[in-house]
């Protein structure tokens, strides 16, 4: 697969992921929701390297990879999940838009990758600001709200860890490969913290719930990490998550239509001032000197 088809199509699983989440733990609780997703992701990605005959090496190094990528895959994941409950499908999605600042920050410590210049530093000042003014929003969601954001945004930042720890090991397997590695660490893992934290299994699963957990567990685990890993293994850390600079907006409409979730002028401005802070981090150089060399 080209570069380009496999950004557009995480452009749109990530987009519709966060509402699916929320769907995903109607009735049955987000614990449950998330180990049932890992299980059909886990049996999905074996039949994949069973059938198509794909490595799954093991060694020392490949494992590290598994472990760095299960960071994301469990540690992430199970914050977003708890955090969603308390804070609208959309307005994860914005919050999300800030990984690409996160994740250029681990890249320059950990990776040597190229340092902040001026227009970076407006650009994280804007996205700060951006993230303020969403906060400022009336969201009514209730006394957790606080909380919740703050997993989503500890989410955050164990996805732009994992991502640039990846990104260092730079072990050169399939992203096949690395996705079933690292299904399989998380897996027993999200069946461990479902077991003490929960245990119930849930009298009845609504209809919507159901197909959400399919949906995340075929193309949410399975199609989207593997076009995300495979991105990874061909693009820069921090520009492989500048597909977070596209999904808020969308995510934004498809929790509005579809979830009836509020999307007041806060969020809207607070958006844009996160997107713009990203659009400057990224090409504000570029675009500064083409105009320099115009005037």
């Amino acid at each position: 697969m080209q570069v380009p088809a496999a950004f557009a199509a995480v452009v749109l699983i990530w987009s519709t992921t966060p509402l699916a989440i929320q769907w995903s733990s109607e009735g049955q609780g987000f614990l449950f929701s998330v180990f049932s997703r890992m299980v059909l992701g886990v049996v999905l990605c074996l039949l994949i390297i069973k059938v198509m005959s794909i490595a799954l090496p093991w060694h020392k190094k490949a494992r590290e990879a598994y472990l760095a990528a299960a960071v994301s895959i469990y540690a992430s994941m199970l914050c977003v999940y708890w955090g969603a409950q308390f804070v609208p499908s959309g307005v994860v999605s914005v919050l999300f838009g800030l990984t690409p600042i996160v994740t250029a920050i681990l890249a320059i410590i950990w990776l040597g990758e190229s340092k902040f210049t001026t227009t970076r530093v407006i650009g994280l000042l804007l996205a700060v600001v951006g993230l303020g003014i969403v906060f400022s929003a009336d969201f009514s969601l209730g006394e957790k709200a606080i909380l919740g954001t703050c997993a989503v945004l500890l989410s955050i930042s164990l996805a732009a860890i994992s991502t640039v720890w990846l990104k260092r090991i730079n072990a050169g397997l399939s992203p096949v490969a690395v996705t079933t590695g690292a299904l399989i660490i998380s897996t027993p893992l999200y069946a461990l913290t479902w077991l003490i934290f929960d245990g119930q299994l849930p009298a009845d699963i609504p209809t919507r719930a159901l197909g959400a957990t399919i949906y995340l567990g075929v193309i949410g685990s399975v199609v989207g990490f593997i076009l995300f890993f495979y991105l990874l293994k061909n693009m820069e850390a921090s520009r492989a998550t500048l597909l977070t600079l596209i999904t808020p907006v969308l995510a934004l409409l498809l929790g509005h239509a579809l979830n009836n979730e509020r999307v007041g002028i806060e969020v809207w401005l607070g958006t844009g001032m996160i997107l713009t802070g990203l659009m400057s981090h990224e090409w504000g150089e570029i675009l500064l000197k083409k105009t320099m060399q115009r005037s």
